[in-house]
């Protein structure tokens, strides 16, 4: 059984890791998380969740929050395209899901139960059922 997240907390407080300050000229995507790894992590909005995901930072933390939402509406949409936050959490690397036997299961139950999928979406699905 997990141990419950401490919603209250960011990313840098529960990682126990600063990250230096961007530099000035750093990308739009790098700005934004940095901003959202000091934000605290039951403040994230699904968008947010995509983008931290995507980029695989503080996967510990998102991944479960992530399943939540998920497990309510699989196709969450963040600013890209319905399904967005799924396609960011089954494209992680499947060692992620090595050490979290119990995600891994949920993911796949929420997976295997999904039809209607857009072809990509359908194909990342079935690429993460597969490992």
């Amino acid at each position: 059984m997990r141990s419950p997240l401490n919603r209250d907390r960011s990313l840098e407080e529960l990682e126990r890791d600063r990250w230096p300050a961007p530099a000035a000229d750093a990308t739009r995507l790098a700005a934004a998380a940095h901003a959202l790894r000091r934000r605290p992590i039951g403040e994230l909005t699904v968008e947010d969740m995509r983008l931290l995901i995507g980029q695989d930072i503080g996967l510990p933390y998102l991944l479960p929050l992530a399943l939540e939402v998920l497990r309510d509406n699989p196709m969450a949409e963040g600013d890209m395209y319905e399904g967005d936050l799924l396609s960011a959490v089954l494209t992680r690397n499947p060692a992620v899901w090595t050490g979290s036997s119990e995600l891994d299961r949920e993911l796949r139950v929420i997976v295997s139960e999904l039809t209607d999928l857009p072809p990509d979406l359908r194909q990342k699905a079935e690429r993460f059922l597969a490992s």
